[in-house]
Order: C-alpha cells, then sequence, then structure tokens
C-alpha cells in the first residue's frame, strides 16, 4: 500500500503541466486526468462518463438509490457521505469556512469560493457566442438561455419544460403528496417546516425582533431580510446588469428581466407570468375570488391594494400633500392629478429677475440654466 509522505510541506510528485505537487503518486496521477479531460470510466446505465473510479462508483448510487448514510438526528439519508456532512451542519450550524479578507463564515467550501471572487471580482465562465464572462457557472447558464432558448429538464408526470432542473425540481413538488396538513385550516404542505411557518399567520406569534428598531417578524429568515435595511447590504449582484439586491427573492425576479422566462401559466386561459404572485392575481379574474375585506363594512376586493384604497374612505386619512399648496389627498393618484394643476401656473420667482418660472421647469432646473440674473433664492419642495 502506498504510504504518504507525513511531513505536510513535502510533496514530491509535482504536476508538469500546472506545477501542483501532491504528496501521493496516486493523488498526482488522478490530478492529470483533469488536463487530459480524458474519461476513461463510463456509467453502463446511461453512458455518462468519469475521469476518477471513485465518482462512478458515487455516480452509481443515482440508479441503485441506494443511500447508506443516515443522519442520526432526524434519520435523513443520503447516497454519499458528503452530502450527509452538509447536512449536518444545517443541524450544528457549524460554519467551518472562513474568508481571508473579511472574516465572514460559511458552512459550505463551494459557498467561501463563490464569496470570495466578490473580492477578486474574478470572472472565468465565458460565453461562447458573445464572449461575456461572468464569475458563477450558474450565472453563465442563464445567459446563455437568451441565446438558445433551451429548456432541456422536462416533468415527466405532465412534459412540462424548464431551463434549469433546481425548477424542475420545485415544480414537481406540484405532484407530491402534501402529507403536513394545518389543523386550523387544513391547508397541505410538503415539508413540515413549510407547516411551521404557516401555522404563525393563525397565531399572529411574531417571535423574532429586530435589535435596531424593534420591528418583530414570525419568521427568522424575514428578520435577516429586514436587517439589511439598516446594514444596507446587497449581497446578490447581477452580473448582467451590475444591479444589487438585498433579497434572494428580488434577484432572481430581476433575473427573469433580462431571461424574459414566463414561467408560471394560467391553467384555464394558458397566459403566462414571470411572477407567482401575478398569475394568484390573474386567476381571480376567472375565479371571482375576492379575499380581501373591509373590517368597517365588509365590502370585499380581490387585491390588497385596492382594499387599502378602500380603508381610507372610513378614516378619512389623507397621507399624500402636495408641496405647492399643501392640499392633502387620500390617493397617490389624486395628488399626481392635481399637480398637474400647477404645471402651467409660473409661481416661482427670483429677486433679482422679473422672470417667474411653472412647476415643470423648477423641478427640471433648465430655468437657472438660461438666467445670469437669477439667486439661490429659488424655493425648492
Amino acid at each position: 500500500m502506498e504510504k504518504p509522505y507525513t511531513d505536510k510541506k513535502e510533496k514530491p510528485f509535482a504536476c508538469d503541466v500546472c506545477c501542483k505537487s501532491f504528496s501521493l503518486k496516486s493523488n498526482l496521477i488522478r490530478h492529470l486526468v483533469t488536463h487530459t479531460k480524458e474519461k476513461p470510466f463510463t456509467c453502463d446505465v446511461c453512458s455518462k462518463a468519469f475521469s476518477i473510479k471513485a465518482n462512478l462508483t458515487l455516480h452509481l448510487r443515482t440508479h441503485t438509490e441506494e443511500k447508506p448514510f443516515a443522519c442520526e438526528v432526524c434519520t435523513k439519508t443520503f447516497s454519499l457521505k458528503s452530502s450527509l456532512d452538509r447536512h449536518l451542519r444545517t443541524h450544528t450550524k457549524e460554519k467551518p469556512f472562513a474568508c481571508d479578507v473579511c472574516s465572514k463564515r460559511f458552512s459550505e467550501k463551494s459557498d467561501l469560493k463563490k464569496h470570495f471572487r466578490t473580492h477578486t471580482k474574478e470572472k472565468r465562465f465565458e460565453c461562447n457566442l458573445c464572449n461575456k464572462a461572468f464569475c458563477e457557472k450558474w450565472y453563465l447558464k442563464t445567459h446563455l438561455l437568451m441565446h438558445t432558448k433551451e429548456k432541456p429538464f422536462a416533468c415527466n408526470l405532465c412534459n412540462k419544460a424548464f431551463p434549469e432542473e433546481s425548477r424542475l425540481k420545485t415544480h414537481l413538488r406540484t405532484h407530491t403528496e402534501k402529507t403536513f396538513a394545518c389543523d386550523i385550516c387544513s391547508k397541505a404542505f410538503p415539508q413540515q417546516k413549510n407547516l411551521k411557518t404557516h401555522l404563525l399567520t393563525h397565531t399572529k406569534e411574531k417571535p423574532f425582533a429586530c435589535d435596531v428598531c424593534g420591528k418583530a417578524f414570525s419568521v427568522k429568515s424575514n428578520l435577516m431580510m429586514h436587517l439589511r435595511t439598516h446594514t444596507e447590504e446587497k449581497p446578490y449582484t447581477c452580473d448582467l446588469c451590475n444591479k444589487a439586491f438585498s433579497r434572494k427573492s428580488d434577484f432572481e425576479r430581476h433575473l427573469r428581466t433580462h431571461t424574459k422566462e414566463k414561467r408560471f401559466e394560467c391553467d384555464i386561459c394558458t397566459k403566462r407570468f414571470s411572477e407567482k404572485s401575478y398569475l394568484k392575481k390573474h386567476l381571480r379574474t376567472h375565479t371571482k375570488e375576492k379575499p380581501f375585506a373591509c373590517d368597517v363594512c365588509t365590502k370585499a376586493f380581490s387585491q390588497k391594494s385596492d382594499l387599502k384604497a378602500h380603508l381610507v374612505t372610513h378614516t378619512n386619512e389623507k397621507p399624500y400633500s402636495c408641496g405647492i399648496c399643501n392640499k392633502t389627498f387620500s390617493w397617490q393618484s389624486c395628488l399626481k392629478t392635481h399637480l398637474r394643476t400647477h404645471a402651467e401656473e409660473k409661481p416661482f420667482a427670483y429677486d433679482n429677475c422679473s422672470e417667474a418660472i411653472s412647476l415643470q421647469q423648477h423641478f427640471q432646473g433648465t430655468f437657472t440654466d438660461s438666467c445670469e440674473r437669477a439667486t439661490e433664492s429659488m424655493p425648492h419642495l
């Protein structure tokens, strides 16, 4: 049996291609395949090829569905030991991988690598069609859909196709049995954690409070997202236009503005939408459902925004104020309409100039460019 060199610094087996060194000759041989791209080990079931026999052995478990590694905490099983180790960190909350630049810690090495590229700005994934480069492989995959429009991941149950495997997996849950039911409203969920989150909508319990402003949340993840409004942290950056987001859901929603993907389809009229919330709103045009009821007069509305607009008829609240004449309005749309009445007026005059300007000129700041006598006494909204 091959014995490794015990001295950590001693790695006598060096790669002639990239000069990387190894303590074992077998490790060097295994590494060399990454340069030759040779894949001599082929799966008899699906013909997928691998450079290392160990990877083939692991792959075969995807066909046999063998899962020999069980979690002692929740009894969940895994086909790979590395997957079990990764899963265990969800229980221990351990984050063993730290960034050398900013000390931020991660539970996965892959997440650390991704994070590190935010410091180096390295973009090593390049599009073969337009040469645009990306820091993450999945950004490149998303970008390629703009060229190919390909949807390679199809559902075996309904033949619906998706551009990404993760979206297919999400879709498949719509076919699986929902085993966790709410005792209060009978709504069912595929996972127990989803049921626990849902139950808080009945109890109104908000156990997670913000240390900065005291605002409370029913779900810890919502608190974490809220904290970014104080720190102004925006960890999710679009590689296509460099726009940054504080929430992953907003980031993913934004990405679809580039791909033009509309993955939510109405079963009644086949109209498609980019967001699930848009589909839900649209479905009410078919069902005539009005789930948002006024507590004062019981009038019901199909949209939450319509209920909010209606409520001010009871409270007489007028939160929208005109900056010119201080007139107040219940709705923003009414304020916008009112502002047009000032558009043709010329209420803004200068101390050293007989000229007067309109509201539109005041907003645009165009008058000061043409009148040299204009002073700093120009009023501001």
